[in-house]
């Protein structure tokens, strides 16, 4: 291994230069030559007599050449050029240089200009390829410290650079730069000052961490150790720019950012964050991202945001995930947010007036104000909530305070809750979340239910109106696998009977189409009223029965497992005999039993059973007993006898409920 001084190499040249009308071609090579912050391999040097008296030809070849300071590495070399002696006594050396390997393809066909002034101790590299160049001064005694200008530059040229800090890949932009950078033993350390436009990079992973930004910042560099420490104070404009979860839509106008930042094993951890947009957001804090962009921790010491702005900038698609709408934000809210290992350890927030509606208009605040106060542990302050009206689905509440309080990482409702419901009422008596909890424990409600008016319910639900009420006690919410279960039970009184209602899941509350899940009980339903309100024709008697696994989506039914029975007798028409039959698949009362019901029209029963079960867009029938011809639904009693059969085991729901719609129009139903 050869390795040269820079002395050395000065005095070689010298006496080349004076030797030249005296010598012919030289060639020089080496295995390898080792100058500070640079290492060439695979060295031929040819040196020719040139042109003019005192000048030499040099051709140099570097098979690898590793600049650490730039992160290059096992770079390909070719300079070629004219080296001689100007009258101030420096050595100047004009030429081109190639190079193989290099990020961004870095000088592949560049010009450079190299004066080395011994009397000055100085050394100056100029190298261009046309628009982008660089100049960099050196002192010959510490060759390892340069002052560099860099103009016009392809981001991508300094891929290597970055490399050592953030293993982020650059893939387009420019910028012009004056910086001081010093190569260690170790690593190296730079400052200056930047100014880039339309920088464009992403994650290791792959995914767009950044396109179309520009700013300028002064900026501290220091990669000697690990982590690297980097700090930087200036601003950005235009672009966008992803940090963990948030997209930040950065605005025409300057960002101020001032940061503190280390990098280690692809992650980035910003230790001081600043940023302030006036007119959207200001903010203070840190934050750190994993190697393929993800958020690891945020925590802001204090945030101010200002709505719609803050939203359109900075909320998307992050709130849109958290909220599964596209909300609107107007008003000015302010806090501090402390997050880290994928749970919430601090959080709060206060309002003078925020007005919020997701993207479906199923919930909205106007008038929101006041405070909310939460840690994960320790015990805080009351504070209080307010809202000139509260909108959820179709329940529209007035203006209304309420009071919570954070104890132990819960926060809890304070002081009970009365919402008018459906002409009735239901008192939150308990709310407690716990956001730092596992998800099935994060949330816990207890509320009682008195007065709800039951043809109100039904009229929202888009079915047929009857009266009756609902009362009943939820005395917790759990979340179990992908639904919130509701303990307790609530109890519909109608028609003269009751159905207690439990095991009551919700799927998607706030959503458009809610789906809703529970096991129905009905006791003593008297079969009169209730066949006059769907005008199914007319029936006496009184049904018991169930309904289990109830599930509605969007107030129709999607599955269900029914079984119904009156079997104490009464009465039945004519017309609700033959629906019964049809609906089930069967034919209308024909021949004499048709002729004789016409006259009586109606006749006594002594059971009337039907089983009906909905699985995947398809129901099952059965009745009280069956064989191969079908299965009984009414079974007569006396004179004028009536039996009506059902033949169909098997019906898509759709066409039932077609038949059960023809039904109640008045007419027999249609087969």
């Amino acid at each position: 291994m050869l390795s040269f001084r820079r002395p050395l190499v000065v005095c070689a040249f010298w006496t080349l230069l004076w030797a030249a009308p005296s010598w012919a071609s030289t060639v020089v090579t080496a295995k390898r030559i080792d100058v500070p912050g640079v290492t060439l391999q695979d060295v031929r040097a040819q040196l020719d007599p040139g042109a003019t008296q005192d000048t030499v030809q040099i051709t140099l070849r570097a098979g690898k050449a590793d600049i650490p300071g730039l992160g290059w590495r096992k770079v390909g070399m070719t300079v070629s050029g004219n080296l001689r002696r100007d009258v101030q006594l420096r050595w100047v050396f004009d030429g081109t240089v190639q190079l193989s390997g290099a990020p961004g393809g870095a000088f592949g066909n560049g010009t450079i200009n190299w004066v080395v002034d011994t009397s000055a101790n100085t050394m100056e590299v100029d190298a261009s390829q046309g628009a982008a160049h660089i100049s960099a001064a050196f002192p010959l005694d510490q060759t390892t410290h340069a002052q560099i200008n860099l103009r016009n530059l392809p981001a991508g040229w300094l891929q290597g650079l970055l490399a050592t800090v953030w293993p982020a890949h650059v893939a387009g932009g420019k910028l012009d730069a004056d910086l001081a950078l010093d190569v260690r033993d170790q690593g190296f350390q730079s400052s200056g000052d930047i100014t880039f436009a339309d920088l464009k990079y992403a994650t290791p992973a792959g995914n767009v961490a950044g396109q179309g930004l520009n700013g300028h910042a002064r900026f501290s560099l220091d990669a000697t150790a690990r982590p690297a420490q980097l700090s930087l104070n200036g601003s950005l404009h235009g672009g966008d720019l992803q940090m963990g979860p948030v997209l930040a839509k950065l605005p025409s106008h300057e960002v101020v950012l001032d940061l503190g930042a280390s990098s280690e094993r692809g992650g980035l951890a910003i230790n001081h964050l600043r940023m302030d947009d006036a007119d959207a957001l200001q903010l203070e804090g840190a934050l750190a991202i994993d190697a393929k962009g993800n958020l690891q921790k945020l925590r802001l010491d204090h945030f101010q945001a200002h709505f719609p702005t803050a939203y359109d900038r900075y909320g998307q698609p992050w709130l849109d995930n958290l909220i599964e709408s596209h909300p609107q934000i107007t008003g000015q809210l302010e806090g501090h947010v402390d997050y880290a290992g994928e749970s919430l350890r601090s959080l709060a927030f206060h309002t003078d007036g925020l007005d919020v509606t997701d993207g479906t208009g199923q919930l909205q605040a106007n008038g929101l104000r006041g405070d909310l106060d939460w840690a994960a542990q320790g015990e805080k302050s009351p504070t209080t909530v307010a809202w000139n009206q509260l909108t959820v689905h179709q329940f529209a509440w007035s203006a209304m305070q309420s009071r919570w309080r954070s104890r132990d990482g819960m926060l809890s409702l304070q002081a009970p809750l009365e919402l008018p419901v459906w002409k009735g009422q239901t008192r939150v008596t308990k709310f407690e979340w716990r956001p730092a909890a596992a998800k099935a424990e994060r949330i816990d409600l207890a509320a009682n239910v008195e007065g709800v008016d039951l043809s109100a319910v039904n009229q929202a639900l888009g079915w047929t109106p009857f009266p009756g009420t609902l009362d009943g006690t939820i005395s917790a919410v759990r979340w179990i696998g992908d639904r919130y279960a509701l303990q307790g039970a609530l109890t519909a009184k109608a028609f003269g009977g009751t159905a207690a209602i439990d095991h009551i899941t919700v799927q998607q509350p706030l959503s458009t189409t809610p789906m809703l899940g529970g096991d129905l009980t009905l006791h003593q339903i008297d079969l009169a009223p209730l066949s006059d309100t769907f005008n199914f024709g007319a029936m006496s008697g009184h049904m018991d029965g169930s309904i289990d696994g109830l599930q509605l989506v969007g107030g129709t039914a999607v599955a269900f497992k029914a079984s119904l029975l009156a079997q104490t007798g009464g009465r039945i028409s004519l017309r609700a005999a033959n629906n019964l039959s049809v609906v089930t698949g069967g034919s209308p009362a024909s021949g004499l039993q048709g002729a004789v019901m016409k006259l009586f029209k109606a006749a006594s029963y002594k059971r009337m059973g039907l089983d009906v079960s909905l699985q995947n867009g398809v129901c099952s029938l059965s009745g009280l007993d069956g064989d191969a011809n079908g299965y009984s639904i009414v079974e007569g009693s006396g004179l004028p006898y009536m039996h009506v059969t059902g033949t169909q085991n098997r019906i898509e729901w759709p066409l039932l409920v077609r038949r059960l719609k023809t039904a109640t129009q008045g007419a027999v139903a249609d087969r």
